[in-house]
Formats: C-alpha cells, structure tokens, sequence
C-alpha cells in the first residue's frame, strides 16, 4: 500500500498496550451452522486525475453521503512542487474529488499548485478537510495548510486562529464544521498531542478545537491545557474531541493528561478516562453518546467506551488485553476491535449492543480483524488479515457470520478490496484497493438490491463460502516482525489512518 504520508510530520506513541483482565464483556458467536444470503455488489474503481492512486478518507470518516456521492482524494500528473516535503510519496499534486453517478469530478484545491484532501460529505454534498495554500510555514520550514470548505462549486478557506495550519475534520448537514487550528502561542506539548500513530502541524504554538459557521472560526478553547482537537460534529451541533487537562505532564507519559470532550451549547464538558491518563473519541451520534477509546489506570491497558448522558461506560474486551471502538450509529450500538486472549495480538471486530460484545470472527485463514462503520440496519464493514499483513474487506450482516466481500462482486472489475471502512444506510460501500497494476484506488461497492435499481439487475441474493470465527494461529506480543513494529507516519490532522498491515495501537 502507498504510504499515506506528509514526510515532514512527527508520529508520537502516548499509549502503551500491555494486558487486562479477561471477561469484562459478555460475549456472543456466531452459531458455525448459521448462514445468511447476501446481495452481489458492483465494485467500482473510482479513477484518479491522471495519477496512478486514489484514496477515500479512512475510518471514523464519512465518504459517502445519503445520495451516493463519494469523496476522493485523486493523484494528478503534476509534481509536487514542495519536493522533497511532499504531500504523498509518490510526490504527486492530490486533488479533492467527489464521485457521482459514474462521474469524477475536481473540486480541487486553494489557488495555486497545491495539494488537497477531503475528509467527511454531509447529505448536502457539502465536502470538507484540507488544502495548502502555497506558503511556507516560517516556523516549522513546511507547507502551510489550512481548513476548508467545499460548497456549491466554491473552495472556502477557513482560515485558522492566528496560526500557520488548520484543519476540519467533519461537518454536519447544517453546514456546522468542526477541527482545529493553530493560535499564535508558543506551546510545548503541542508536537507530542495525540495518540499513538497520530500527529499534528509541525509548529511551536497551541492547536485549539473550532467550531465554524458561516463566519470566523470559534475557539472553542480547551479543559484546562494547551491544546484540543474537535473531532466530530452531530446533528444538534455538539463536538466530541480530545483536550489536555492541564500544563502539567504527567511522570509516566512527559505529557498532560488529555481527556475527551463533549462541547454542548457553549460548554465543553470533560468525559473523563476510565483511570489513565488518556483518552480518544472515535465517535458521536446523534443522541449525543460518545465512543472511543481510554487508558486504564496502569496507563498501559486501554479499553473502548461509550458515554452517555454523563456516563462513562467500559465497554471490556473479548478477552484478551486491548479493546478499541471505532464507530458508534443512532441507535447506539458500536463497532470496533478486540484482543481475544491476553498476552496475544490476535484481535476481531466486535458489535457491542445493549451490553453484550458479540464478536464478529475473522475471514478464514486470518488472524486479525477490525469493524469500522455500522449503518442503522446493522450491516457492519472492516477488514480482516493476518497481523502485520495486507487485508480484505468483509461484510457482517443478518447475524453474521463474517463474509469477504470479494466474494459478493459482480464480474468485470480488476479490483482486490483491500480495506472497506464506511457504508451508509443504503447499504453503499466504500474503501481501497489494488488494481492489475499494483496501483491502489479509491472503490465504491454498490449493492444489487431493490434500492438501486438499474445498477446490476439481478436482485437475487446468494450464500457466501462459510468463515471461520476463531483465529487459526496466535501471535505473542514482542514477536511482531520489524515491519509490524515500524511507526507509521498517517495522513491525517486530527484523526490517524488506518493502514493495512500495522500492528494494533490504538489509533488503528
């Protein structure tokens, strides 16, 4: 896979991952005698610019909105003019593009010859995510970038809070964005926010959580510390984010404890940890509960969660060491991964529903897995592999079990899915994966049911090969090979890439 990369970023691991008591969350299997039919699906490469690769936003991203339009991040033909600081590694000029009804179109970037990514659609087709803007940040030495909107043909720069960098990381169907932005005071620890496999703007001054409307950027300040990242907007304008509690770093850590956050009508609330010193969200809905992820009191363990309505919930594992929550929908129900015994690596995707944590398995022959995206109709996507390993993506649906969606595509597409991280409530899929040349692509997965008419023709639904739901082999921590050890740089401010492949830190 293309490394996702700004080579000039700097990758900071604040968790650590270690064991936890087995048994923290009832657990439910697929029975190996139950089987459900699926759709076929038509797998669609979603092209480039001209450029070899494309790419939709990875987990805990919307990529596809209610109408089927998809967003795309497209290599062109133009060299990077910020050699050797490139956006990408190939060192091409990427360009924002969204996709609909067979059509790429280029929304491009802010003027100049400048590099864009797009980060979450609402169902308005409002896009947005980030762009550099042709300056050379004078205190870091690197592209400036900076957040923006795109609406009705226009590309709006946002600006930032005084800083040299901003990004937006997810809008709502109001138009509400939310991210973060640098301000001009000088800061410490900003460098080092985030956890393991994230990072941030290469600068010297604090980074600030945002909430834009229609006008200049509102600073929705921090619980105490220097800095904090909005990472999600819903529909009632709230943001769930992450935000260093105080100036003071912690002995074990050499950083502030950060927290995540809920900001609600003017006030931003502390969701607290489950003990540690740090926390992440990886998800907000409607109803204003919270998902992610915490450390433990060790500061070594970390576990998923769910907050809601001033509740700080563990969600427990499958029972192994590690658990993370990736996507949370309406309903409440939360998808993510888990370890299975302690001391080992091997992880599978998990739905966690009023309570139980049923465990998703794994596609045969692996031995890792994760859920990424859940729709209102419990149809869940991810991937699955071997640990350290490139993987594919699965579909779980009906009550399982877990099915390669490879198997479900329709004749015609030279396409491998490598990874599927988002399906909206028509059932519609994104991800990546690799075509006859080697090159990966941006992919929708478009099922063949009555909700699309015309698409396949054939509406029938077919049996999957049967999957098995326990690993086949097991793999110790400490045994990973160099590659699954190595610290990955991710293309992403505010919230890290999953790439396939890596071993499971929590920003995985």
């Amino acid at each position: 896979m293309k490394s996702r990369t700004w080579m000039w970023m700097t990758v900071v691991f604040l968790f650590a991952a270690l064991a936890m008591p087995v048994g923290m969350a009832a657990q439910e299997n697929p029975s190996p005698d139950h089987k459900s039919k699926h759709h076929q699906y038509k797998l669609i490469d979603l092209g480039t610019f001209g450029g070899p690769t494309s790419f939709v936003p990875s987990s805990s991203l919307v990529s596809i909105n209610s109408q089927g339009t998809v967003i795309v991040e497209a290599d062109t033909t133009i060299p990077d003019p910020y050699y050797p600081n490139c956006f990408q590694n190939d060192c091409l000029v990427n360009h924002t593009g969204i996709w609909q009804n067979g059509v790429l179109s280029d929304l491009g970037a802010l003027p100049g010859v400048n590099s864009a990514i797009p980060l979450w659609i609402n169902d308005r087709g409002v896009v947005i995510g980030i762009s550099e803007n042709s300056l050379i940040d004078p205190l870091a030495g690197f592209p400036e970038t900076e957040a923006v909107v795109w609406k009705h043909g226009h590309i709006i720069d946002l600006g930032t809070l005084g800083g040299n960098a901003s990004v937006a990381n997810a809008v709502n169907n109001r138009g509400d964005v939310t991210g973060n932005a640098l301000n001009t005071i000088l800061d410490p620890f900003e460098a080092s926010f985030g956890p393991p496999g994230y990072f941030f703007f290469p600068g010297a001054t604090q980074m600030h959580a945002f909430l834009w409307r229609d006008g200049p950027m509102q600073d929705l300040g921090t619980l105490g510390g220097p800095d904090s990242v909005g990472e999600f907007v819903n529909e009632r304008g709230q943001v769930a984010g992450v935000s260093y509690t105080s100036f003071m770093p912690n002995p074990g850590t050499g950083i502030p404890t950060q927290d995540p956050f809920l900001w609600d009508d003017g006030k931003m609330i502390d969701l607290g940890t489950l003990g540690g010193t740090a926390g992440w969200p990886w998800g907000l809905n409607n109803r204003g509960q919270v998902t992610g992820q915490s450390n433990l009191a060790d500061d070594v363990h970390y576990h998923a969660f769910l907050w809601d309505r001033g509740v700080l919930k563990d969600l427990g594992t499958l029972g192994g060491d590690k658990s993370s929550a990736r996507w949370i929908n309406d309903a409440g129900e939360v998808v993510g991964r888990a370890e299975l015994y302690p001391g080992l690596k091997n992880r599978h995707g998990f739905l966690w529903k009023k309570g139980v944590m049923t465990d998703l398995g794994i596609l045969a022959g692996d031995t890792c897995a994760t859920a990424y995206a859940i729709n209102s109709s419990e149809q869940i996507v991810g991937d699955s592999g071997n640990c350290g390993a490139i993987n594919r993506g699965f579909l779980w649906e009906n009550g399982g079990p877990i099915v390669d969606l490879q198997t479900l595509v329709l004749p015609g597409s030279d396409l491998t899915i490598s990874e599927t991280n988002y399906i909206n409530d028509a059932g519609e899929i994104s991800g990546f994966g690799t075509n006859s040349n080697g090159d990966q692509r941006a992919l929708l997965l478009i099922p063949c049911d009555e909700k699309h008419p015309g698409v396949c023709g054939d509406y029938s639904m077919i049996d999957a090969p049967t999957q098995q739901t326990s690993p086949s082999t097991t793999t110790k921590w400490g045994s990973e090979s160099p590659a699954d050890t190595a610290n990955p740089l991710r293309n992403r401010f505010g919230r890290g890439f999953h790439i396939p492949g890596q071993p499971f830190a929590p920003s995985d």
